[in-house]
């Protein structure tokens, strides 16, 4: 969801820049801004109890970063934002996103359309993180990707994650994604082509 750089200029949102592995929010700070990224890409992630990256999200350029926490008071971010890119960040003071909403109804209802889909993504994935089978795992998470563009041909999508950031996103090990995605392919689910994934 892209809100218009004018409108955020106009309320005193400010440009950053972040370097790649630099921290934009971590896990426990209190929400107070809001988040826009205006170039690079921004990973959403936390460490199990054995110290292992569970990738929640990867956010790129024109989408926002938590948002979602700044409607609720007395909330820490469940997760870390890390630039996995240079990143140009938007950020906006919780207080003037607020009154934005309040004063642009159609930004507030493009805001829960948003909400919405990730709210639908996070319930998606829930059943598929419950499941043992590497394959029905990733197959699910591609069939959720693909399924926002228009080509839907076989093979017609380019995966745009590495294997590690698929492993991260379904909680499987690298080595099992890699094993997992070649067995794919020699049954015809998916194909493999100068090492980018095709769906």
């Amino acid at each position: 969801m892209i809100i218009n750089e004018l409108i955020l200029e106009s309320l005193g949102a400010t440009t950053e820049q972040y370097h790649a592995g630099e921290s934009i929010f971590a896990e426990d700070e209190v929400p107070k801004y809001y988040y826009q990224i205006i170039s690079g890409k921004v990973k959403l992630n936390n460490y199990n109890h054995e110290g292992r990256e569970v990738l929640q999200t990867i956010l790129e350029t024109g989408q926002s970063i938590g948002e979602s926490l700044l409607f609720v008071d007395d909330v820490t971010y469940p997760v870390n934002a890390v630039a996995i890119t240079v990143c140009k960040i938007f950020k906006l003071r919780k207080s003037a996103f607020l009154t934005m909403l309040d004063r642009n109804p159609e930004i507030s209802l493009m805001m829960n359309r948003h909400l919405s889909q990730i709210l639908y993504f996070k319930q998606k994935m829930g059943p598929i993180l419950c499941t043992n089978s590497p394959t029905f795992k990733i197959r699910s998470l591609l069939d959720y990707l693909k399924s926002s563009q228009q080509e839907k041909e076989p093979f017609a999508f380019q995966v745009p994650y590495t294997r590690q950031e698929l492993a991260n996103l379904t909680g499987l090990c690298v080595e099992t994604t890699i094993r997992t995605i070649k067995g794919m392919e020699r049954n015809n689910i998916l194909r493999i082509r100068n090492r980018k994934i095709l769906y």
